[in-house]
């Protein structure tokens, strides 16, 4: 490219001339801060290239988190929650309606895997062949952290419908665990839930049992009710786990699970 009057000029301004010699004295020094130059923006330019790279030269990417899909819904659980509670078994939830099966929601069933495996363990000294009714019996009646994340499939559910169905289900596991009824309790568990509260396929209802017999609902992420009960807290997991399960092809994947901990 040929030179121009400008380049020339500003080369000129660039160079240090010696009053004495008329020789220059900093071409050379201002040529390698021009090479410098150049070799930092390359670096910049190469650094903003790869956005996977950090100044150091490691890579990070984002984490990806195992799932389990629920076959019947589509539905996916990740196998493990922050909390290190681990998925044991997903299911679904029909109700019947005007003589057919709707889904209503997919369940995935976590537990605290460790305190899962002491309490199989110091309770049963030698693993049976199958599940048995004492392993699942132990499961309901203890205290050890659980939780069942609902995830909503049936688009039409509202609060009160939601609302009618646990107070249905509740008070037939009481009935089952004591022979009698308790309806104060069986309507605390969404009791103080909004009929405002929207919810869309794919919402999530999330329900724990604490450590101390607490019963914890939260509603897409917003605890509702908070519910210290041993009775309501072994009410709750009968209805997954106990004789007339949701769904129990999810009950015997838990009874599995519980094998495999042996």
């Amino acid at each position: 490219m040929p030179t121009t009057v400008e380049d020339v000029t500003a080369k000129i301004d660039a160079v240090e001339i010696d009053p004495r010699s008329g020789l220059a004295l900093k071409e050379k020094a201002i040529e390698g801060e021009l090479k410098t130059t150049e070799t930092t923006q390359e670096k910049t330019n190469e650094a903003k290239s790869d956005p996977e790279k950090e100044p150091n030269g490691a890579t990070f990417k984002e984490e990806e988190v195992p799932v389990e899909v629920e076959p019947k819904t589509g539905v996916s659980f990740p196998v493990k929650l922050e909390d290190g509670k681990q998925l044991k078994a997903v299911g679904l939830r029909k109700k019947s309606m005007l003589g057919m099966g709707i889904k209503i929601y997919g369940f995935g069933i976590y537990a605290d895997n460790e305190k899962l495996k002491d309490l199989m363990q110091s309770k049963i000294a030698k693993a049976p062949s199958k599940p048995t009714k004492e392993m699942y019996q132990m499961a309901i009646d203890s205290d050890l952290g659980m939780m069942m994340r609902l995830v909503i499939v049936f688009s039409n559910l509202t609060m009160n419908m939601v609302r009618k169905n646990f107070d249905e289900g509740l008070g037939a596991a009481i009935k089952k665990l004591t022979g009698g009824k308790n309806e104060e309790l069986t309507k605390k568990i969404m009791g103080e839930a909004s009929d405002d509260i929207k919810l869309n396929s794919g919402s999530v209802i999330e329900i724990s049992r604490l450590p101390g017999y607490v019963l914890q609902t939260k509603v897409k992420g917003e605890i509702v009710s908070k519910v210290e009960s041993e009775l309501l807290c072994r009410a709750f997991i009968y209805m997954y786990l106990g004789d007339d399960p949701f769904d129990k092809d999810a009950k015997e994947k838990f009874g599995a699970s519980m094998l495999s901990l042996f």
